[in-house]
């Protein structure tokens, strides 16, 4: 078989790239090693109930990315207001901070320390030096108190590391623009100076996050390509400066696709992993620093219409094993059947951490234990539990991993015919926004260095 485009991965990235293409008559192929488009974005049915992989807004500054997806999607978009909370000493707090609410749960005489550390922090000579860390980057922006208050625990909560080795560039990104001005400012006059982190309000499928990429699937195939599920990408051949083709296992059968052009949006040490001939040892060796942190969800199905007011509710102490929540009807009522809600409890981890190791059984009687005690649900009201993993979630940014990652893109710059696309594929932690625009920017340098 042979294929003008060859896409590695069925995420939002590859697929928006595969729609893009598909526009213009290319011809091409999808290879997905599950059994369902989408990525993290996609939404997973059960039992009438549906549940996304952890609670995912649509918000955009990108008017072109807007509009793509309200086009697909039509009427089937709504808009969420969101709730979001934080619950921290037993109480629960407002996300996007607000300062009456920290002062009403915490008291005066602790906003007034985190305040004055905050001064300190701006009051110091050398406080316009860069930040290396997560720690470095908050504590000057914020200050001591109000950093070991609200961040620490939940940052070294979600990558399993103290927050001094965390990257600065990955809360830069997941709060940027965020001050205390912009804090106040959003408490007192609810504006949001789009700054993503203190949106009020989000689109959202009527159906669930998935339904993007639904849509983005119906018109590649619509438009003649294929999109093969279930396909894993064993090798990926190469010679002299070019992708020649890829070996496919799909269920019990091995084939090769040779192909023009290459975008991959699999994760990129998986990539290196499959080039045939090898990579040099030192590049096998440099891609193996560069990890990834897994995901699963604990799901528990209600017979009650309602358990929270909230669209997340964030658990940053460590005496809780999840790290966050959200219930899907609270976005839309249609994810679940009538006068039946769920829960979706997020777990961050990796492979050989304990938990990631104990059963389904284990892992939903513990969260059920939680949420007990936290006053979210009862177990009378308890139909159902289900849990998902989800491997390799989210690149992990420590703070050595920018001069892994330069040598490994430079390696891969050789590759003529082959453009990298995606969170995953190209080792950024992008919203579905940038993930979407970085596959049709890969597209488009496609077609640009088409040969």
């Amino acid at each position: 078989m042979k294929k003008e485009i060859i896409i590695l991965g069925g995420g939002l990235s590859g697929l928006s790239a595969g729609y893009h293409l598909s526009l213009l008559n290319k011809d091409l192929i999808v290879f997905e090693e599950s059994n369902q488009v989408g990525g993290l974005a996609k939404t997973i049915e059960y039992g009438g109930f549906r549940f996304d992989l952890g609670g995912h807004r649509f918000f955009t500054t990108n008017k072109e990315i807007e509009k793509l997806v309200k086009d697909l999607l039509g009427d089937e978009l709504l808009i969420v207001f969101r709730r979001s909370k934080i619950y921290l000493k037993g109480k629960y707090f407002d996300y996007p901070l607000n300062p009456k609410n920290i002062i009403d749960g915490l008291g005066v005489k602790e906003v007034l320390k985190a305040f004055f550390d905050f001064l300190y922090e701006k009051c110091k000579i050398n406080r316009n030096i860069e930040a290396v860390s997560l720690e470095d980057w908050v504590i000057s922006r914020f200050g001591k108190g109000l950093y070991e208050l609200f961040f620490k625990e939940y940052s070294e909560k979600v990558w399993g590391i103290p927050c001094n080795r965390i990257s600065a560039e990955w809360i830069s990104q997941r709060i940027q623009g965020l001050s205390w001005k912009s804090l106040i400012k959003s408490a007192l006059f609810k504006h949001s100076d789009n700054i993503p982190t203190l949106i009020d309000k989000f689109l959202y499928p009527s159906h669930g996050i998935g339904s993007i990429a639904d849509k983005l699937s119906a018109n590649i195939i619509k438009a003649g390509n294929k999109i093969n599920l279930n396909c894993k990408v064993e090798k990926i051949i190469w010679e002299r400066d070019r992708i020649k083709g890829v070996y496919v296992k799909e269920g019990e059968v091995y084939y090769y696709v040779e192909g023009e052009m290459f975008i991959s949006t699999i994760p990129i040490t998986s990539l290196i992993k499959s080039l045939f001939p090898k990579p040099p040892d030192d590049i096998l060796k440099i891609s193996s620093y560069l990890k990834y942190r897994h995901l699963f969800l604990v799901v528990i199905f209600l017979n009650k219409p309602k358990a929270t007011n909230y669209t997340w509710c964030y658990f940053p102490e460590k005496e809780i094993p999840f790290g966050r929540i959200h219930e899907p009807t609270n976005w839309s009522i249609d994810m679940a059947p009538e006068k039946k809600t769920i829960i979706v409890a997020e777990y961050f981890c990796n492979e050989e951490d304990e938990i990631w190791q104990l059963s389904e059984g284990q892992l939903i009687e513990n969260t059920i234990l939680y949420l007990e005690k936290v006053g979210i649900i009862k177990r009378i009201e308890i139909l159902d539990g289900k849990v998902i993993k989800v491997p390799m979630a989210y690149p992990f940014f420590d703070i050595d991993y920018k001069k892994y990652y330069s040598k490994i893109i430079d390696y891969l710059s050789r590759f003529k015919n082959l453009f990298l696309a995606g969170r995953t594929g190209m080792f950024k932690y992008y919203n579905m926004d940038k993930a979407i625009e970085s596959g049709i920017q890969a597209a488009k340098n496609l077609l640009i260095n088409k040969v």
